[in-house]
Parts: C-alpha cells; sequence; structure tokens
C-alpha cells in the first residue's frame, strides 16, 4: 500500500524537476539565440525589430566584420596560443600530478600541495600583471603570442596539477605493482598504464585551459597591442567605441568566434561527462 502512494508523489517529482531542467536549459540557450539571430539582421532591423529572428535574415554584418577587422588573424592566434597552452598544460600537470599523488608520502612538499594551491588562490592575479609588463618588455616577449602562451601555462598547471593528482589517487596501486612484476619500468609503467586509464581526467584539463585561454581578455588587453598579436576577446573591443556599439557586428563576429569552440566540444563530449568528475575521485 505504501508503494502505491508514492508511486504517484515520485513520478510528481520526477515531472517538476526535468521541468525545472528544461526551463533552466532554456534560459542558458536563448542569449546564445538571441546572439546568432542578431548576427544575421539587417541595420534597419537592430532598431525596429525586437523579436529574436529577423524578418529577413541578412549576412552583411558577417561582411562588416572581414571587411574592417582581420578578424581570420584572431581566430587564428586564439586558436595557436589555446591549443599549445592547453597541450604544454597536460603533459606537466600530468607529470606533477603523478608525482604528487604516488610520491607524496615520501617527500614532504608534496603533501602540503593543496594548502599551498588554495592559499595562493586567495590572491588575484591583477596583483602580478604590472611585473609580467615590465619583465616582458624586457625580454621583448610583450605583444608576442609566444608570451601570452608562457602566462596562460603558468596560470593553469597549478589548479591542473591539483585535478589531476586527484585523479590519479582513483587508480589503484595494485596496477602499477601488476605492470612492474612483468617488466615495466616507471616510465613505462606510467605511459602505458596509467596515462590510458587518465583520458577522462586529461580530456578535462584539456578542456577547462582551451575554453579559459579562448575566453580570456584582461591578460591579452595588456599585453596584445598590434593588430597581428591580438585574440578574439581583444579584437571584439573594435566594435565597441566610445559613443556607439556596433551590434550587428559585434553579435556575428561573436558567432564566429563560437564556432571553433564548438567543434572543439562536440570532438571532447565523450570525455566531458566522465572528465569533469573523475578528478574528485579517490580511492
Amino acid at each position: 500500500m505504501f508503494k502505491l502512494q508514492s508511486t504517484p508523489k515520485k513520478v510528481v517529482k520526477s515531472v517538476l524537476f526535468y521541468i525545472l531542467l528544461l526551463l533552466i536549459g532554456f534560459l542558458i540557450i536563448l542569449p546564445i539565440i538571441s546572439v546568432i539571430g542578431t548576427a544575421f539582421k539587417g541595420k534597419s532591423e537592430l532598431l525596429t525589430n525586437n523579436n529574436i529572428f529577423p524578418h529577413q535574415f541578412t549576412i552583411e554584418n558577417f561582411q562588416q566584420v572581414f571587411a574592417t577587422t582581420p578578424f581570420l588573424t584572431y581566430v587564428k592566434n586564439s586558436i595557436v596560443i589555446a591549443v599549445c597552452a592547453s597541450l604544454v598544460v597536460a603533459v606537466f600537470s600530468c607529470l606533477a600530478g603523478y608525482a604528487i599523488s604516488r610520491y607524496s608520502r615520501h617527500i614532504r612538499f608534496f603533501r602540503y600541495y593543496s594548502s599551498l594551491f588554495l592559499i595562493l588562490q586567495m590572491f588575484p592575479g591583477v596583483l602580478v600583471l604590472i611585473p609580467l609588463v615590465l619583465v616582458f618588455t624586457q625580454i621583448h616577449l610583450n605583444d608576442t603570442a609566444f608570451g601570452l602562451t608562457i602566462i596562460y601555462i603558468s596560470n593553469n598547471i597549478p589548479f591542473c596539477t591539483w585535478m589531476m593528482s586527484g585523479f590519479f589517487d582513483g587508480i589503484p596501486m595494485e596496477m602499477e605493482e601488476a605492470g612492474r612484476i612483468d617488466g615495466c619500468n616507471v616510465f613505462q609503467t606510467f605511459t602505458k598504464l596509467v596515462v590510458p586509464l587518465s583520458k577522462p581526467g586529461i580530456a578535462s584539463i584539456i578542456i577547462y585551459t582551451f575554453i579559459g585561454c579562448w575566453n580570456e581578455f584582461m591578460t591579452a588587453n595588456i599585453f596584445l597591442k598590434s593588430q597581428e598579436a591580438k585574440t578574439i576577446p581583444v579584437g571584439l573591443q573594435a566594435f565597441i567605441q566610445q559613443f556607439t556599439i556596433e551590434w550587428g557586428s559585434l553579435m556575428a563576429a561573436s558567432v564566429i568566434a563560437l564556432i571553433p569552440v564548438l567543434f572543439f566540444l562536440i570532438f571532447m563530449q565523450k570525455y566531458i561527462v566522465a572528465g569533469l568528475t573523475s578528478g574528485a575521485v579517490k580511492g
């Protein structure tokens, strides 16, 4: 009798839960739909049409973007910086995270890494921007993609190392011991056993670093001044003037900036769900 009475309640809870998910999903995707709709509106419709979708689709905003700015250069710079930073961060974070996970018992510093990391997170990144500008200007790395990539790598390695160390903690030591019995050395055990099992975690830090570098504005805006070195977030400023904002061109440029990230996430989607939660699992 209790089961019969509880079943309708469970159904109602499930229905309400899915309705809530649909509402949240709608609120998340609505701004994206609005950006896409505005990108295809003509200049006259931007002032008269308050609907999300235009009455007549046009690509004049996209033509304006490529005619007034070297936007493909911005896209290329963003891709190169984000990809290089993501790969380097993945390599160093895996090596450092594995060392912290496996050798924290023997090296005292590794035991306090998590505490030191959390303490450093209390300090905002803007504290080091001026010293970085002075140093990078002296070594001629200011206003270069290489210099910005170095900054992004150094900013992301600590968090990704902490995340990977937690992921490696979830891999049983017995598997590595079995590999050593079969004749593998430490490096072979790491590359042939640990790394394949860590693909979800590696994918998650690559996604985290790539999206963070792709969207980062403040540091890039301070370090990059020439048109040849600018990234997408800095380049979008060209459509925001002192007294006017070119909404059509700005939305069109935003749509173009969204496309590479969309393809990247589609490529990495099979790792996203597993990767985002695996770093917190400990054995």
